[in-house]
């Protein structure tokens, strides 16, 4: 991987995960603490300014409720896969019983195109 596209791919967590920190009222002192790391880190990671290890990318998105998809949604470029993001996103906004009758729904259609 050049180090440009690596550079790329640093920022955009960065942004991912500083949005979602603010999203959920946190500060940067507040986000290390939760997750075990340094500020410093933090803020590195928000800036864009290095990697994230992977046990720290799986923290953050169970701390922070980060969908695996919203992630990497930048780098993807596959039609199916944006769909599937798309979907992804708008399902986060509903309440857990509205998932639910979603999850319903779709497996009523995953059944009916199997027949």
């Amino acid at each position: 991987m050049k180090s440009d596209k690596k550079n790329d791919i640093y920022k955009m967590l960065g942004e991912v995960f500083k949005e979602y920190r603010i999203k959920n009222n946190l500060t940067q002192e507040k986000i290390a603490e939760k997750l075990g790391i340094s500020v410093k880190y933090i803020s590195r990671i928000e800036n864009g300014n290095g990697g994230v290890k992977v046990e720290t990318l799986i923290n953050y998105i169970n701390t922070l409720s980060i969908s695996p998809n919203v992630i990497f949604e930048k780098l993807i470029v596959s039609d199916t896969l944006k769909s599937q993001i798309e979907l992804s996103k708008k399902a986060s906004n509903l309440s857990e019983d509205s998932i639910q009758f979603v999850i319903s729904v779709i497996d009523l259609l995953t059944d009916l195109n199997i027949k």
